[in-house]
């Protein structure tokens, strides 16, 4: 208890200091609320595109084949536990909230080592009947090379985002939506919300 009693500030400064972590709470629950943390915690690929960074990946993976079969975790995030799953999303996470707030991000993402890592080992967990598949391997004379020492977009660069893929394609990708797509993809849903209660004021 005497430990903690040394970081007790003195009765006349108690005020200042509540106030003060009182200030400092509200203002990390308003960041939260406007980042929308919550959605990270789920599976939607809408929560991805929160940076505006990620819309080319975001609009390619959804006008591909792997949309209606795996969102951005099941390919991006390791799947061994639940535990490795988070802690993964917790570091990647503060990483591309770190680059963005910084206003470093590159104009092509590109995936960091333990992203490759997660990616390869989840293509291989989805595609484990073809990537095992002794007719392939006889008709093949490098598949066991290629299945083991190549990542599987070096052949197949098109999957699912395709190959352009940066800030500068954004625009080329938002041409092929309608505009009330677009509006979703770059309006938030409170800051819609509140300009549609503004139109419809008398």
């Amino acid at each position: 208890m005497a430990f903690f009693q040394k970081f007790i500030p003195p009765k006349s400064w108690q005020p200042i200091v509540i106030v003060l972590l009182g200030a400092m709470v509200a203002l990390m629950i308003y960041i939260a609320k406007v980042a929308n943390v919550t959605s990270y915690l789920t599976d939607d690929p809408r929560a991805c595109i929160n940076c505006h960074v990620m819309t080319t990946e975001y609009i390619t993976w959804n006008h591909s084949s792997h949309r209606e079969v795996a969102t951005c975790n099941d390919c991006h995030v390791p799947h061994d536990n639940v535990f490795k799953q988070y802690a993964f999303k917790a570091k990647d996470g503060l990483y591309h909230a770190t680059i963005y707030t910084l206003r470093t991000e590159p104009q092509a993402i590109v995936m960091h080592e333990a992203g490759r890592k997660a990616v390869q080992s989840n293509c291989i967990r989805c595609h484990f009947d073809q990537v095992t598949d002794a007719k392939t391997i006889s008709w093949v004379d490098s598949h066991s090379n290629d299945r083991l020492d190549r990542t599987c977009w070096e052949c197949h660069r098109e999957t699912p985002h395709g190959r352009v893929k940066s800030l500068s394609a954004v625009g080329f990708y938002l041409e092929q939506l309608p505009l009330k797509e677009q509006q979703k993809l770059f309006i938030p849903e409170w800051l819609q919300e509140a300009t549609d209660m503004k139109k419809n004021k008398p």
